[in-house]
């Protein structure tokens, strides 16, 4: 089997390729040192921190300690204080007596530079804080030479995927181990539908469906002690600019599928959405659904389908047409593989497989250990990261947008340089409380 991380070489340069045509690339990689790789693979601790401390954080820490016994937790950082107590205190009951969360009260960082912190004193870094700050937090550890898990999507915005690109270039240079949360890369149900198209046995993809459709997240409700940056970081799912809309941050993992499978990203893509039910003040203002086609090299078209709306059908799986045959496949590690006669092909239930949120880190452990530099997630994260931005540009818009067009945007929604909550966010309300809704057909795409 081909190893997760692999991707296909042609597809992938035009990618970088014109990356660097609209983005200049190569001016931030050339204004740093390159030494090497914080751990080459030896005996000894292998020091962990944490970079955003909330629930995805502290099960992505422990399943780093969970991937290898040498792996201590020693440094956490995240602005919320009362949630790096929290992390710390699950993590530190959970692994009570073991001697591996060595975390101490001069290595926990709640200021806005903490993560700088809490980087250094590691070599290996989990970031987990919402998307919007990922280019940053991940272009400084990588120039740390330290090697990285993080969560997707890895940017909000068109300036983020340029700047997780250009990090990604330094650390191929450095030899850093890159793995993104894009778990099912390593899920076997998804290895095994992955395995039958490479080897020819499905023939080629002419079409798909993909699905995220369920009733949506949580909401914090403001209190009048938070300033508006403070409301919206905990509120961050509602606000494009830290979250990227529910299309980017959920609906990801079934585009990054569609990607993955087709071996190749969009050429186009053109879609609808809007606020039905999900639309108070309390909900920010992003969309409660999209739907987008995709347009692939090749002529294939994915529909694309994300809904947060209660009370309707509930949908999260990946199904495509082949030359050959049908392909439905869903993280319940469940594949189902049929030809057109009816006969099956693959009919997959992995009931004792490895969790894959699991499974992504012991792969990278067993790189840091080995001394390898066998895992580079960076390219295939941005560009399924950038799918959905492209979803989103053309469902915000109502326009048909080319890749080309949205790469070469000036879109930044990110501000630089937040220092405290007492910096000015970068949405606000009106004098009614509520925030500006993007509106089809008026609305432009960058």
């Amino acid at each position: 089997m081909k190893p997760s991380n692999d991707t296909n070489p042609k597809t992938r340069r035009k990618f970088l390729e014109t990356t660097a045509k609209v983005a200049g690339t190569g001016a931030l990689l050339s204004a740093f040192p390159i030494p090497i790789s914080a751990y080459a693979g030896a005996a000894g601790e292998i020091k962990v921190a944490l970079v955003g401390c909330g629930g995805r954080g502290t099960g992505a820490a422990a399943q780093a300690i969970e991937a290898d016994p040498d792996v201590r937790l020693v440094a956490m950082a995240d602005v919320f204080a009362d949630r790096l107590e929290d992390s710390f205190k699950n993590l530190s009951t959970k692994y009570e007596g073991k001697g591996k969360v060595l975390v101490k009260e001069d290595s926990k960082f709640t200021d806005f530079d903490g993560y700088k912190k809490a980087i250094d004193m590691a070599d290996v870094v989990i970031l987990t804080t919402p998307p919007g700050f990922r280019p940053l937090h991940f272009e400084y550890a990588v120039q740390q030479g330290k090697h990285v898990f993080m969560e997707k999507p890895v940017a909000t915005d068109v300036a983020g995927i340029k700047r997780v690109l250009e990090a990604g270039k330094m650390a191929r240079q450095k030899k850093l181990n890159v793995v993104v949360g894009l778990q099912r890369h390593y899920q076997k149900n998804y290895r095994e539908v992955e395995t039958l198209l490479q080897n020819g046995s499905l023939g080629n993809i002419v079409s798909g469906q993909v699905y995220w459709n369920s009733a949506g997240v949580w909401v914090r409700p403001r209190k009048p002690a938070h300033t508006e940056l403070e409301y919206q970081m905990l509120n961050w799912y509602y606000f494009t600019w830290i979250c990227g809309d529910h299309i980017l941050e959920q609906h990801i993992h079934n585009i990054d599928v569609a990607n993955w499978y087709i071996g190749s990203r969009p050429v186009s893509a053109q879609g609808m959405g809007g606020r039905e039910t999900r639309k108070g003040k309390d909900h920010g203002h992003i969309f409660d659904h999209h739907f987008v086609e995709f347009v692939y090299p090749e002529g294939q078209v994915i529909s694309s389908q994300c809904r947060h709306q209660r009370g309707c059908m509930n949908r999260v799986e990946e199904v495509f047409q082949t030359t050959k045959g049908s392909i439905k496949v869903n993280s319940g590690n469940r594949s189902l593989v049929k030809g057109y006669d009816g006969q099956s092909i693959l009919d997959y239930k992995g009931q004792n497989d490895i969790n894959p949120y699991q499974q992504e880190h012991n792969e990278l452990f067993a790189a840091i250990k080995a001394g390898e530099h066998r895992l580079d997630n960076t390219e295939y994260g941005a560009e399924s990261t950038m799918t959905a931005i492209l979803g989103r540009m053309a469902t915000y818009s109502g326009q048909q947008i080319t890749w080309d067009e949205a790469m070469a945007s000036n879109l930044k929604l990110v501000p630089d340089n937040l220092t405290s909550f007492k910096d000015q966010a970068p949405i606000l309300p009106d004098s009614e409380g509520n925030y500006e809704v993007a509106i089809p057909g008026k609305t432009r795409f960058f």
